[in-house]
């Protein structure tokens, strides 16, 4: 045991400059390219589209009421709301609660300004990359699967810029990413149990922590996109509203301090009034990095998960997951900053995750509170990894289907949900961060690149709904798509799916509503 404590301190400490240097690069990144890129190609989008995430928001509720269609074999499909709960169970994570208080430590209340913006634009990006996922989706073993590398090997005939995508989101998701969720689960629970984890003698406590969040997710990931979907179905919105629920508790006791906190904001946003590191610059980059870290808007991971439902027109993932950035930021986001001001942290000193909301909420709340955000945490962030972990096998699968490579896989990402349990906090995020980046230009090129085909999907869309229908997508109402199915191995003549499967899943819920119908009268 000694051996192997001293071999973990060992990592840290040689990880420690690494994380510097990553640190130092990403922030270049970010600061002469990537913030901007963000903001205009979500503009590009938002003008395109004539603003479709914000005329379009009616859709995006009716839309995730829709039922699940059936699959080729009979059984029961995966429904809007269920795709919608695997990629809310990714976003809603540890972005929300310590990557909120991380950047407002670090970028000061401002930071909360430019998450909002992010957010709103970032609506537009994600409604289209999740309509190209569902267009371009692909039979998989027990679901259909979707996401930039498909759409970038159908669409754009680009299939090795897909494989770049694959290695940039494996790599990203499936190993960093649940790392940090990990990480975030020790920092929560040790606040609440009363252990110290920064020493040699917490170091047991990181261990066992690793172990049983490492064995909770084998026992989920080895049951496939079914398993994980019937999970994050009951999971997101019970502790989602759990969460939001206490936080608007803490915001009404404070409502006096609101119109405060929104001056801040708005201060700290536009450089009138410096709180973090940085200024102007350091609100608006700490503000951009979390909050797309949190809402993955444009990032081309909802795309995954949109691409796994059975539903009747293309478009209507992409209202769904539209929905799905304002869920994440505008409501649970902003709840989480206000919980953080009304504490008053100090700004622009060290970077502060979790264990700062937690003290946040205690201190209005009382010590209980940070029990149930112990709870909370950990559940936001188990469905995390379960999320992420998704996106991985299914960029996998674009690569093989073969049992032995998965099975490889799912040994690394277990080993990855271990290594978050003792890894430094730091190296953690300024990799996530890094790697978000690569991600990002990849997949909004492509994005870019197909909106004509966007565009033309989304007018279909509304001329039906102009017209009285309930929208059904054939794949002659786009030739030029390559909408051929492809089944891994041989491309077939024809998208049986586009072709068929998506009247009947019209046909489906017309029938069920008649019953409904006659039932009353």
């Amino acid at each position: 045991m000694d051996a192997i404590l001293g071999a973990i301190e060992w990592l840290n400490s040689t990880t420690a400059g690494a994380s510097d240097v990553i640190l130092n690069i990403t922030n270049t990144i970010w600061t002469y390219f990537l913030f901007a890129a963000l903001i205009i190609v979500g503009l590009i989008i938002t003008i395109w589209t004539r603003g479709i995430q914000f005329r379009g928001l009616g859709e995006m509720f009716r839309t995730l009421k829709d039922p699940a269609g059936t699959e080729q074999d009979g059984s029961k499909g995966i429904s809007a709301f269920r795709a919608f709960t695997v990629s809310a169970a990714s976003r809603v994570g540890t972005g929300n609660i310590a990557g909120v208080a991380i950047a407002i430590t670090m970028g000061g209340p401002g930071a909360v300004f430019w998450m909002w913006v992010i957010a709103s634009v970032g609506a537009a990006s994600a409604f289209a990359e999740s309509l190209l996922g569902q267009l371009y989706k692909e039979r998989g073993k027990d679901s259909y699967i979707g996401g930039p590398a498909y759409y970038m090997k159908r669409g754009l005939n680009a299939k090795w810029l897909g494989l770049i995508f694959v290695a940039f989101i494996v790599v990203t998701y499936a190993f960093v990413f649940v790392a940090v969720q990990t990480n975030a689960i020790v920092d929560a629970t040790s606040t609440s149990f009363g252990v110290d984890v920064t020493g040699t003698n917490g170091m047991g406590y990181r261990l066992l922590v690793g172990v049983i969040i490492m064995a909770l997710t084998a026992a989920i990931i080895f049951g496939g996109i079914r398993t994980i979907s019937s999970v994050t179905e009951w999971l997101v919105p019970v502790m989602a509203v759990l969460y939001v629920g206490l936080g608007l508790l803490v915001v009404i006791l404070n409502i006096g301090a609101i119109p405060g906190m929104i001056v801040e904001i708005v201060q700290g946003a536009f450089g009138i009034r410096e709180f973090g590191v940085g200024g102007l610059m350091g609100a608006l980059l700490w503000g951009m990095k979390r909050g797309l870290l949190s809402n993955e808007a444009g990032m081309g991971t909802a795309p995954n998960a949109g691409a796994t439902a059975v539903v009747s027109h293309p478009a209507k993932q992409g209202f769904v997951q539209s929905l799905g950035v304002y869920f994440d930021t505008i409501l649970i986001c902003s709840i989480t900053a206000f919980v953080v001001l009304i504490y008053k942290p100090e700004y622009g000193v060290e970077a502060q995750g979790a264990s700062l909301t937690q003290t946040a909420l205690a201190s209005e709340l009382g010590g209980w509170a940070v029990h149930f955000l112990s709870i909370a945490i950990t559940l936001f962030a188990f469905s995390s990894i379960i999320g992420n972990y998704y996106y991985g096998e299914s960029n996998i699968r674009f690569v093989t289907e073969s049992r032995v490579p998965m099975f490889i896989f799912r040994v690394i990402v277990l080993f990855f949900v271990f290594f978050g349990a003792i890894a430094s906090l730091n190296l953690l995020w300024n990799t996530a961060d890094l790697l978000n980046a690569g991600m990002v230009v990849v997949n909004l090129t492509a994005v870019m690149l197909l909106m004509p085909k966007v565009i033309k999907v989304l007018k279909n869309y509304e001329a039906q709904r102009k017209a009285g229908k309930e929208p059904v997508f054939h794949r002659e109402d786009l030739p030029e798509a390559n909408l051929a199915a492809w089944d891994g191995r041989d491309e077939i003549a024809s998208n049986e799916f586009w072709e068929t499967r998506a009247l009947q899943i019209v046909e489906a819920k017309e029938a069920k509503q008649q019953a409904r119908d006659s039932r009353r009268s």
